[in-house]
C-alpha cells in the first residue's frame, strides 16, 4: 500500500507526509504501551475500590463513572488545545493530569477519603481520554485508505500494557503492602509512573506536531493559506456531517454496552466465590480482545468499509451479551468468553466509526471536533457505568446483560438505514 501511495504523489510535500505518518505511528505506539498500563488499573479494581470504601453493591458502578466523566472534561480540553498548538500539547497534558489523578487514587485509599477517591477518578480519566485520542493522532498524516489501519496500530500497540496490567493486581498489591498502602492501591501506584512515562514521550519525540503538519499539507495541496485561529477554522468546508453523525452513534452505542457490563463483571464474579487473580484474568483477557484483534479489524474496515464492519460490531456484542447473561456465573470459561466476545465488539466498533469521523473531517478543526465527540462518548460511558451498578443491584448481571442485547440489536437496523 505504502509504495502505492508514493507513486501517486511526486513533490516532496507528500513524500515529507509519508515519512511523517511513519515516524508519528511509531512514536504513538511507544506512548500507548505504556499507557495501557496506566489504562488498566481503573478498569479493574475501581469497582472493588469503591464496594470496600462504600460498602453497597448499588455504589459499585461509581468509580467508573467518575473517571469517564473525567474523561469526558478531559477530551474536551484536549481537543481544544490540540487543534490549537497541536497533538503534543494536548496530549502531553492529559496523560500528566492522569498520573496525578492516580496518584491522587492511592492517598484517598490511605486515608479512606472517598471525596478525594471521586476528584483523583475524575482526574485519572484524563489518561483514558489521553489514551483514546492518541489514536487520532496516528491518522493525522494518513492516507484515506490507510486510516483504520493507521488507528488499529496505535491500539494494537496498547495490547501489552492493558493485558500486563490487570496480571499485576496481586503483585502490586505487595508492593503497596510494602508501603503500608491498600493492597488495591497497588495498581494505581504502577497507572502513576506509566501515565508520567507516556506523558514524557510524548512531549519529547513528537516532533514535528503531525496535526500541524497536515495542515501545511493540506494547505499546500489546496493552493491556499490555512491561518491557525478559531477564525479560519469557523470556515473550513471539507466535512460530511451526516458521516460524523453516522460515525458518533456508532461510538456511543458501542460504548454503552461495553462500559456496562465490563464495568459489574467484577462484582458479578466476586459474588460468585471467583478469587482477585481470577477476576485480574478476565479483565485482562477482556483488554487483549479489545485491543489485540486491531490489526486485523482495521485491514477488514480500510478493505469492506466502515459500515459493514460497524454491523459486524452489533452483531459480536449481541453474541457477548447473549453469553453473559444465560452463562453461570460460576463458569470461569463462561465469563471469559463472554468479555472476550465483547472487547472484539467494541474493538470492531471503535475503529469503524473512528475512521468515518476522520475521514468526514478536515484537519482545519479535526481535533476540536474529534475532542467534542470523545466528551460524548465518555459521558456515554459514565452513563452506562452508572446505570449499571444500580440494574445489578435492583435486578440482576442477567437483566443487566439483556439491556446490552436490546442496545446491540438497535445498532444493527440503525447501520442499514445510513447505508441507505
Amino acid at each position: 500500500m505504502r509504495n502505492t501511495v508514493i507513486t501517486l504523489f511526486n513533490n516532496p510535500n507528500e513524500n515529507k507526509k509519508i515519512s511523517g505518518y511513519t515516524k508519528t505511528l511509531i512514536i504513538v505506539c511507544i506512548a500507548q504501551l505504556f499507557s495501557g498500563l496506566g489504562l488498566a488499573a481503573g478498569l479493574t479494581v475501581g469497582a472493588l475500590i469503591a464496594q470496600e470504601m462504600i460498602g453497597l453493591g448499588a455504589f459499585a458502578g461509581v468509580p467508573v463513572a467518575m473517571l469517564t466523566i473525567g474523561s469526558a472534561f478531559a477530551a474536551y480540553i484536549i481537543g481544544r488545545s490540540s487543534n490549537r498548538w497541536g497533538r503534543r500539547a494536548g496530549l502531553t497534558f492529559g496523560f500528566l493530569v492522569g498520573a496525578i489523578g492516580a496518584g491522587g487514587v492511592v492517598v484517598a485509599t490511605a486515608i479512606n477519603n472517598i471525596a478525594l477517591l471521586m476528584i483523583a477518578l475524575f482526574l485519572y480519566g484524563s489518561g483514558m481520554a489521553s489514551n483514546l485520542q492518541a489514536r487520532y493522532a496516528g491518522t493525522d498524516l494518513a492516507q484515506k485508505r490507510q486510516r483504520a489501519t493507521a488507528i488499529s496500530i496505535a491500539m494494537f500497540s496498547t495490547t501489552l500494557g492493558v493485558v500486563l496490567g490487570p496480571n499485576l493486581v496481586e503483585e502490586m498489591g505487595l508492593v503497596a503492602m510494602y508501603f503500608n498502602l491498600p493492597i488495591l492501591s497497588g495498581v494505581f501506584l504502577l497507572s502513576t509512573v506509566s501515565f508520567l512515562i507516556a506523558s514524557l514521550i510524548i512531549f519529547i519525540l513528537l516532533r514535528p506536531d503531525p496535526l500541524k503538519l497536515s495542515k501545511v499539507l493540506q494547505s499546500n495541496q489546496l493552493g491556499q493559506v490555512i491561518k491557525f485561529n478559531e477564525q479560519s477554522q469557523s470556515t473550513s468546508t471539507n466535512e460530511n456531517r451526516r458521516g460524523i453523525v453516522v460515525g458518533t452513534v456508532i461510538l456511543l452505542l458501542n460504548q454503552i454496552v461495553m462500559v456496562a457490563i465490563m464495568t459489574m463483571t467484577p462484582v458479578h464474579m466476586e459474588e460468585h466465590g471467583h478469587q482477585l487473580k481470577d477476576i485480574g484474568l478476565v479483565i485482562s483477557l477482556h483488554m487483549g480482545s479489545m485491543y489485540l484483534p486491531s490489526l486485523i479489524t482495521g485491514i477488514l474496515i480500510d478493505k469492506l468499509g466502515r459500515i459493514k464492519m460497524a454491523i459486524a460490531s452489533g452483531v459480536i456484542l449481541i453474541a457477548a451479551a447473549l453469553t453473559t447473561a444465560l452463562a453461570p456465573g460460576s463458569s470461569l470459561i463462561a465469563v471469559i468468553t463472554g468479555l472476550s466476545l465483547l472487547g472484539i465488539g467494541w474493538n470492531c466498533g471503535l475503529i469503524s466509526g473512528t475512521a468515518l469521523i476522520v475521514d468526514s473531517t478536515s484537519p482545519a478543526t479535526r481535533a476540536k471536533k474529534q475532542g467534542i465527540i470523545d466528551v460524548f462518548i465518555a459521558l456515554a460511558g459514565a452513563s452506562g457505568g452508572m446505570v449499571s451498578g444500580i440494574i445489578v443491584a435492583s435486578y440482576s448481571y442477567t437483566v443487566l446483560s439483556f439491556v446490552g442485547v436490546i442496545l446491540s440489536l438497535i445498532f444493527i437496523p440503525l447501520m442499514l438505514w445510513s447505508k441507505k
